[in-house]
């Protein structure tokens, strides 16, 4: 039965809330500033408690259940984050108080700071970027006023390879950047001829995903980063796939330059609807003049007696500020927590279980979906959701009927090489038991493929919304209760 809607069970005159007696002179409002009508349901406050609650039990949540999205990292956010970062003097704090009231934080902030360093091999790090997206746009702004701080004024192609995550051309394009597609190889590396092509006076980087989207570590890695840095070119690493190589690889010591962490991924503080995300930013040494302004830094060490003191630096060459304030501090007190927890021996043990909950899955899978690039992939992989023998069948079509094996769905259609692509990520914080059950759920979807196609072309069957018309719901905007846009219109 579907769920009413709350103008289908407001009732004249309820009243779930009243609002506190004026403590203010009363006053009118001006004519057309509020609406005459405004038709809100009018309902008792538990209606709107219970209709919301049962509404939040029908979304699919990692509290719930697999989250097997691939690029996207989505493992389970500890509990303990969310304590440390609601305890009052982190929630309860503004970014505008006296800096001498708010030590703990900057304490807090610039340890960070120095464990994205370690953890990169990094020679400085910004805290401010909102997301991923937007560290990557850091990066590339910082690449650009390198050059144009040098006089290289020509330099503005922006190299990105096929297998790249898909906001890395918006990111050069936004930054007022050439961008020229590099083509992958059989292996699904960076192919070196066609990279060798586009090394000129020009260059002004690449972008290197690695491990990339295909979830494989490119095995011209080095004389990648070495063909671009004899061009004059600087290479953007994005840290998106960071959770494969938490303390095995340090991507500043093999010469990336730039490079974005996902704390909302590699560090478990939760992507949360859209947002808030956190995209710190590493660079090497010659690009710390670059940095966004303000950075946390030490203004007094202090001695054995006295604390030290946390002051605010801005770098001589800074892009200026991305973020206002500092950047989401919440997420910083979860990632702060979850690698204090972990530790440096914990944060490598992350990527290796990563790393092997993948290749498990893979072993299990590779013989009923074809895997385009079969080889040894670190903490996803990407299969087709497609066969010869059940030609109707589409990726989309398994994906919808995985739901109704009470699984999310993985990422459908991306990377863009591989076709009908289903995009695998397990996280280390998946069990065995629950990888065999999702592989389980595959194998069948795949011999139903081929002994009733239909089952999967109508999925899903047991969830509380049924096989959704995208291309309506995406034309047929229902923004308030019970009228479309068109109706509206």
């Amino acid at each position: 039965m579907p769920e009413p809607d709350l103008c289908e069970i407001s009732v004249p005159n309820r009243i779930g809330f009243r609002f506190p007696g004026l403590d203010v002179p009363k006053s009118e409002l001006p004519k057309g500033l509020v609406r005459e009508v405004l038709p809100l349901p009018e309902l008792y406050e538990v209606d709107v408690v219970r209709r919301y609650t049962r509404l939040s039990q029908l979304n699919h949540a990692i509290d719930t259940g697999y989250y097997p999205l691939g690029s996207c990292t989505m493992k389970y956010n500890p509990k303990i984050n969310e304590d440390m970062a609601r305890q009052p003097g982190f929630a309860a704090v503004h970014p505008l108080q006296p800096i001498q009231s708010v030590q703990g934080c900057l304490a807090l902030m610039y340890d960070l700071q120095e464990w994205l360093k370690e953890i990169g091999g990094f020679a400085g790090v910004t805290l401010q970027p909102a997301a991923g997206a937007q560290g990557e746009l850091t990066g590339i702004l910082i690449i650009r006023a390198y050059h144009k701080d040098r006089g290289d004024h020509k330099r503005t192609k922006i190299l990105i390879p096929d297998s790249a995550h898909g906001t890395n051309p918006a990111t050069s394009a936004m930054s007022g950047m050439t961008v020229v597609e590099i083509k992958s190889d059989e292996r699904g590396n960076v192919d070196l001829e066609a990279l060798r092509e586009q090394c000129d006076d020009t260059l002004a980087g690449i972008m290197l995903t690695n491990p990339n989207t295909l979830g494989l570590f490119d095995e011209h890695l080095e004389e990648v980063i070495h063909m671009v840095h004899e061009a004059g070119g600087l290479v953007y690493g994005d840290g998106a796939n960071m959770n494969a190589l938490l303390g095995i690889l340090r991507p500043g010591d093999i010469g990336i330059d730039v490079l974005h962490y996902n704390l909302h991924k590699t560090f478990s503080t939760p992507h949360g609807g859209g947002g808030p995300g956190s995209g710190p930013v590493g660079v090497r040494s010659h690009l710390v003049d670059f940095l966004p302004s303000p950075i946390v830094t030490i203004t007094d060490e202090g001695d054995e007696e006295t604390p030290p003191i946390y002051g605010f630096y801005s770098p001589p060459k800074s892009i200026g500020r991305v973020k206002s304030f500092h950047g989401h501090f919440g997420m910083m007190v979860r990632a702060y927590t979850y690698m204090l927890m972990h530790g440096k021996e914990g944060l490598r043990k992350i990527s290796e279980h990563a790393v092997l909950n993948a290749n498990y899955l893979l072993a299990r899978l590779r013989h009923v979906y074809h895997v385009p690039y079969d080889r040894i992939c670190m903490h996803e992989f990407v299969a087709e959701g497609h066969w010869e023998d059940a030609p109707e069948i589409r990726a989309l079509d398994i994906s919808k009927r995985l739901m109704d094996f009470g699984f999310h769905p993985p990422t459908n259609y991306f990377p863009l090489i591989v076709h009908e692509a289903l995009m695998i990520e397990p996280t280390e914080t998946e069990s065995k038991q629950t990888l065999d059950a999702f592989a389980d759920a595959l194998i069948t979807i795949a011999q139903e493929a081929r002994t009733n196609p239909e089952i999967l072309k109508t999925a899903p069957h047991r969830t509380p919304v049924g096989r959704v018309d995208e291309v309506k719901a995406a034309k047929d905007l229902i923004l308030s209760c019970g009228v479309s846009v068109e109706e509206e219109e």
